[in-house]
């Protein structure tokens, strides 16, 4: 009996825009936390998602991948769609309680030289994947297996939405131990800027009070004299 195929390259873009090397670089060296406020307190995916060892960073453009749930075939390909830099970024249909990814696919995937990995669910090998130094970000780890549907349907480079943030593909990721932020390509410049200019007003705000002065009155937060 012949076996129900999909045709993966019907649901998968290969051409899109990136944010520029030079962006993401930048970008690599800011907190996720000061992105996203400097943004206008946006991006913040999921608190849940969480690097696997806390010696983990991610900064890089979005390569969106949307997966049948319990299964991993569509992510396997989506390694090798993606370019050097890239970031893998996985909805998998809510289905979070499988090992989606392990050293295999780390290996791959660091052999690729992509950036990391976002998952809107678990992994496995966790051990392992330190060791290997391919930096995910993830729900937690489950060492349930996942099948490889060659007739079921996904897309690679489709709009994802990962909790209330919608990610597209292109778009800048950025990650470190307190989450990730995610920031529209055609915002990112402008939000690198700021949160450049947030974080050396934040160094003299700590200048200020390491001199002595307080919180309350740097900020200007005293209660009215009445």
């Amino acid at each position: 009996m012949a076996i129900d195929q999909f045709d993966p390259e019907s649901t998968t873009r290969r051409d899109i825009e990136r944010v520029s090397p030079e962006l993401v670089a930048a970008a690599a060296k800011l907190p996720s936390s000061t992105l996203h406020e400097a943004a206008g307190k946006i991006g913040v995916i999921d608190h849940a998602i969480k690097p696997v060892a806390s010696s983990f960073r991610i900064a890089g453009p979005a390569v969106t991948v949307h997966s049948p749930a319990g299964d991993n075939l569509w992510i396997h390909r989506a390694i090798y769609a993606a370019k050097p830099g890239d970031v893998l970024v996985v909805y998998v249909n809510d289905k979070y309680d499988n090992g989606y990814w392990g050293e295999i696919m780390s290996t791959a995937a660091r052999q690729r030289g992509l950036a990391g990995m976002v998952i809107d669910g678990c992994v496995r090998d966790g051990e392992l994947l330190e060791g290997i130094g391919f930096p995910i970000f993830s729900r937690g780890l489950c060492i349930r297996g996942t099948g490889k549907d060659f007739g079921a349907r996904g897309w690679i480079n489709a709009p994802v939405r990962i909790g209330d943030v919608t990610v597209a593909p292109g778009d800048l990721i950025v990650g470190d131990t307190d989450g990730v932020v995610a920031i529209p390509r055609a915002q990112a410049a402008t939000a690198v800027e700021a949160a450049k200019k947030r974080e050396a007003h934040e160094q003299e705000i700590m200048r200020r009070i390491r001199a002595g002065e307080s919180t309350i009155d740097i900020y200007g937060w005293q209660v009215p004299k009445r």
